[in-house]
């Protein structure tokens, strides 16, 4: 490594799960032959990541664990097998670490399946400190002069709502409902959903997300909290429902709201992941209406680039608020209250 690189850095750790999350000092890991170290200027703060800390998930975690998956930053160190990244270029850390790149999975462009993936923030370390390891071949290849905050957030958020979108196979013209819109996920989603040239409803709750998801591009939004029969009321503003919907909400009682509502041979796509939750649709109309139910993990190397390209032509920008990464179990009170409209971003050189 760089004579410039630090032997220590500050990072958020928990040693158990649920556990006190410390700031403290951790070593500087060198990477392997195949991977980079990237100096972690900005990362930001997924749902996903309370998960991790809260274990809520079918999933283990290692640990102890730094999170954070959305880590955006320059290279400062690479192995000897990495030819896609030299040292100063931008890259980012993903959710998706790494992958076997073999199994059937790889080889057909669905690494985020692969059986052996590496999980940046839940099975190996993640950007929650100032220098992660990364694959080099799964790492996120920025382009120079981009803003490592604002981009943060497209490298888990950005991409996941991307792929989905795809995965709905809504076309230009159509509508598309998005429940937790006014989220970090939903935010993005609606934005990358009117650059696809899609029409946009947005379902949330209170004013602050109302104003916020029209400013972005939605063309309706519906307060969940207030509305009596939010089934009648989607149908009713979309003239038959949405062609698709994209649920990254973080409730259970959505996904089974977008079963009924979902248009005639419509989509209901499954991406936000609360814990212990079940997404349920009665059978006869699931048939006799003939919807797709489908899920939507994260997106590939593919999707990665052109999510990011979306950002670079000013297309998409995430609402972000920056915090020092001191401030993580904060950032945890504020989400897990739901009260965070947009996303938050962790500033490591605080």
């Amino acid at each position: 490594m760089s004579p410039s690189v630090p032997t220590t850095q500050y990072a958020q750790v928990f040693d158990k799960t649920g556990g006190p999350i410390q700031y403290r000092q951790i070593p500087v890991q060198t990477p392997g032959p195949d991977e980079i170290l990237v100096n972690v200027k900005y990362s930001g703060v997924c749902h996903t990541d309370l998960h991790a800390w809260k274990g809520d998930w079918p999933l283990d975690t290692k640990l102890p664990l730094v999170g954070g998956h959305e880590g955006a930053g320059v290279v400062v160190a690479k192995g000897d097998q990495v030819t896609n990244f030299e040292i100063g270029d931008y890259a980012g850390v993903k959710w998706l670490n790494g992958s076997c790149l073999s199994c059937e999975f790889c080889i057909n462009g669905y690494e985020p399946n692969c059986q052996q993936a590496l999980l940046s923030g839940y099975t190996v370390d993640g950007s929650f400190q100032q220098y992660a390891i990364a694959k080099a071949i799964h790492a996120a290849p920025i382009p120079k002069g981009t803003d490592l905050a604002k981009i943060a957030p497209i490298l888990c958020a950005g991409i996941t709502v991307y792929k989905a979108l795809k995965e709905s196979d809504a076309k230009p013209g159509q509508w598309v409902a998005i429940t937790g819109a006014g989220g970090g996920l939903g935010t993005l989603a609606i934005q990358y959903a009117k650059a696809m040239g899609l029409r946009v409803l947005g379902i949330d709750t209170g004013d602050v997300k109302s104003k916020l998801t029209q400013s972005l591009g939605a063309e309706i939004f519906i307060d969940f909290a207030t509305t009596p029969d939010i089934v009648s009321e989607v149908v009713k503003v979309t003239n038959g429902g949405p062609h698709a919907v994209i649920n990254v909400a973080v409730a259970e009682k959505p996904f089974e709201l977008s079963c009924k509502y979902v248009r005639p041979r419509g989509t209901v796509v499954v991406v936000g992941l609360p814990a212990h939750a079940y997404v349920k649709s009665e059978v006869f109309s699931t048939v006799v209406k003939s919807i797709t139910i489908k899920g939507s993990y994260v997106g590939n190397r593919a999707d990665t680039d052109e999510a990011i390209d979306f950002f670079s032509r000013g297309l998409v920008e995430s609402p972000i608020k920056i915090v020092g990464l001191s401030e993580l179990p904060k950032v945890f009170e504020l989400m897990q209250k739901g009260e965070i409209a947009g996303r938050y971003v962790l500033d490591t050189s605080k």
